[in-house]
This record gives C-alpha cells, structure tokens and sequence, in this order.
C-alpha cells in the first residue's frame, strides 16, 4: 500500500504531516507521492479539495482520508489526535473497502477555434458575468427550460450541496443520491423576465446545457480553480463517469455531519499557526 499525504500550510498541520509519516514508515507502510493507493489530506475541506484535484487523473485507483486539524469539515473522518489509530486501519485494511460519492463533470465550448476544455468538481462549477447581468438559456436534457438573468448560476454535486450551494439558498442533498443540482444567484425577476427561483434537482440520466448570449468577461469556477473566461460558447455538466472514493475505516453518518456544522456547532479550537 502506498500512502501519499497533503497537508496545508499551517505550522500544526504540517507538524502533524511529520507525525503521521514517522508512524506509517513504523509501521511498515509505504510513502509513495507519484502512484498511491491511499492519499491523507491534513486540514480541511479545502486541502481535500487539493488533493482531489491533484491526483483527479487516477481517481479508480486512489482512496481518499481527510484528518481535520481544528475545524470539522464535511470530507475529514479524523482528528488530528488520532494518527495512531488511523495508522492502525491502514495496516489492517485487507479489503480495499470505500465508499462512493458521485462528480460533476464540465465541459466548456467556445465560440472561436480554441478545443473545448474538460473539468471534473468534487463540490460545484459556478458561471458569473464580471460586467453585468449574465443572460443564457438554460438547457435540460436537450430541450430549454428558461432563459436566466442575474448575477450567475451554480452546478453543484451532492458533496458539495453543503458548500457554496447552500449559501445561495440550494437544497442539500445526501452524497450517495446520483444527482446534479443547479442554482440561481441573485436572478431577476419581474414582470417582464421570469426564471423558475428555485433550486432543480437534475436526475442521472439528464443533463444541463448553458448556452451564453454574451461572450465575453466571463468568470468560470471549479472548486478552488477559478478562469477568466472569454468566447464562451456553452457549458455542459452531466454526472461523471469518475468517482471519488473515500477509505471507509471511518465514514461519518452525512447527516451527523450536517447537524454538527450547521445546528449544533461542535465547539474546536482555532488551527494552531
């Protein structure tokens, strides 16, 4: 078994990286950066965020630990007091076993000669207008649905329901249901345009199309990766084929998880720096 980890930049997390190496290399296991089987984050949902993005393209093989190193995140099982313990599981894991969670997979097309680009996102893609009121049709399955202006529009996983989605009044949704979600930000509406204000849940079998009506001075996210865009064309996001898959020595109920960042606020101590 080969064990890569990632931490963030943090004195405490990084002290915990150096903890957490000596215990595996103790125990037998081995560091491997290039090809591994198991890929540790150290921090919070952001450092899980990337190190997804860093090993995207050997997904079928890589399982995924998040350890949180003061705040309690929606991707980290672990706590920082509990290398041993971790390390332990990792020496005992005989069955490779993991839990699934589905992607959003985007594809951007442009208007001049430039080959389409091709992302994968863990929690969402957003599409916003730098200049001004962003105007497209938005597509469902092929056939169009409404055609939307405002500030922008957000495609989120069900992973990432609980992340920026949530903010812009999205719905969450439990991360083993294979569905995409869109979501408006602040779109107009009156008497004269009209959308539906109201977050869409997109089944397996469908799939979103954003066709723009302006092409320039565009900002396109994926997850922590933000482009300025010009000569957007479209945007397609369907469920990827690819999955993220998480180690499930330890695999925290999702609605546990929920009820502890948003009701009742598990109390942590601030990341030591």
């Amino acid at each position: 078994m080969g064990i890569s980890i990632i931490s963030n930049a943090t004195k405490h997390s990084l002290k915990k990286k150096r903890e957490l190496e000596d215990l595996i290399r103790k125990k037998g296991l081995t560091l491997s950066e290039k090809n591994p089987d198991i890929v540790i984050s150290i921090g919070g949902d952001g450092t899980l965020l990337a190190a997804f993005h860093r090993y995207v393209h050997q997904l079928n093989t890589i399982r995924f630990i998040g350890i949180h190193t003061g705040h309690l995140g929606f991707y980290t099982d672990w706590r920082d007091y509990e290398l041993e313990e971790l390390v332990d599981s990792l020496a005992a894991d005989v069955d490779n076993s993991s839990v699934s969670y589905p992607l959003l997979d985007v594809q951007v097309n442009y208007t001049d000669q430039r080959e389409s680009k091709h992302f994968l996102a863990l929690n969402e893609c957003t599409i916003r207008r730098v200049t001004g009121t962003m105007v497209g049709n938005v597509f469902i399955k092929g056939e169009l649905f409404e055609n939307f202006r405002g500030d922008g529009l957000s495609v989120s996983t069900p992973t990432g329901s609980t992340a920026y989605n949530k903010s812009i009044g999205g719905a969450v949704i439990h991360p083993q249901i294979n569905a995409l979600q869109l979501a408006e930000i602040a779109s107009i509406n009156n008497r004269v345009y009209r959308t539906l204000g109201s977050p869409l849940i997109i089944a397996s079998n469908e799939w979103i199309s954003i066709q723009l009506e302006s092409h320039n001075d565009h900002v396109l996210s994926v997850d922590q990766l933000i482009l300025s865009e010009e000569n957007i064309k479209q945007i397609d996001y369907k469920i990827a084929d690819e999955r993220i898959h998480f180690a499930s020595h330890r695999h925290t109920n999702f609605w546990s998880r929920v009820k502890d960042g948003f009701i009742e606020g598990t109390e942590l101590k601030d990341e030591l720096m």
